[in-house]
């Protein structure tokens, strides 16, 4: 899809940043257990409830110079970024897929993806508040509203979850120490669920390669320890987002290359 349709892409970025928007709330109030409803945006230093004009994405940050309207205490550029990543992977995702419902599904799965890497690299969880009905919505997905099916989706679950829960086993009779969290454990299946059981290879192959080049230059850089553990919710995230759009491509050329 060519470009010429600028007020279509234009629609799919706000749409996107106003899921961004909401990304945010679930990323501070999730890891302390909040609720993602009640009470409504507001300032976490003076508490003041936020107007609708303080509450635009992207607009509304730079209006207010990056500063809350009363207290004026500074506002995280995390906010604005996060608002502006989500609208280009909509508008990523548009790109490749067009206005379908498949584009909605992996448009809203893209925006748990971006919540759960973002927790998971400020504070080393992933959580189940999102995995858990994850899978859930993921069957269902691909029952009724995806080509992936059923029985591929099923397949998905249980061959991407048991293949991290075999490496979490593993890892403690060998290494003795954890190698897999419960988290990535959950996040792998809620993938497998929306994705199906090829693609799932797919993104354990590219997350598995991603996070090795990464751990390793961190550790060339002295960074990070041999033993430091490095959060692995990012790396399935990216790895997913791949597999999404280029993971037949990917997985004709790895099967091809091997044989």
């Amino acid at each position: 899809m060519s470009l010429e349709y600028p007020f279509d892409y234009a629609i799919i970025f706000i749409l996107g940043t106003l899921f961004g928007s909401f990304a945010n709330v679930c990323i501070y109030r999730l890891p302390q257990r909040l609720s993602i409803i009640f009470p409504g945006s507001h300032c976490p230093s003076c508490q003041e409830a936020l107007r609708p004009w303080h509450n635009i994405p992207l607009l509304s940050y730079l209006l207010l110079g990056g500063q809350c309207a009363r207290c004026k205490t500074a506002i995280s550029p995390r906010y604005p970024l996060i608002e502006l990543s989500n609208g280009l992977l909509y508008i990523f995702l548009y790109h490749h897929y067009h206005l379908s419902v498949q584009t909605a599904v992996f448009a809203l799965l893209t925006t748990a993806l971006l919540i759960v890497s973002c927790i998971d690299l400020a504070h080393t969880i992933i959580p189940d508040a999102i995995t858990l009905p994850g899978i859930v919505v993921g069957m269902c997905t691909s029952l009724w509203l995806t080509p992936v099916g059923v029985r591929n989706a099923v397949l998905g679950v249980v061959l991407g979850g048991g293949l991290f829960l075999l490496m979490a086993v593993l890892s403690v009779i060998i290494l003795k120490r954890e190698g897999m969290g419960g988290g990535d454990i959950k996040l792998i299946a809620m993938l497998g669920a929306f994705l199906g059981w090829h693609a799932v290879l797919v993104t354990i192959f590219l997350a598995a390669v991603l996070g090795a080049c990464v751990g390793l230059t961190l550790i060339l850089l002295r960074r990070k320890g041999r033993r430091e553990p490095l959060p692995f919710g990012p790396f399935i995230a990216l790895g997913a987002l791949l597999a999404m759009v280029w993971g037949d491509t990917i997985l004709t050329w790895y099967v091809s290359y091997s044989l």
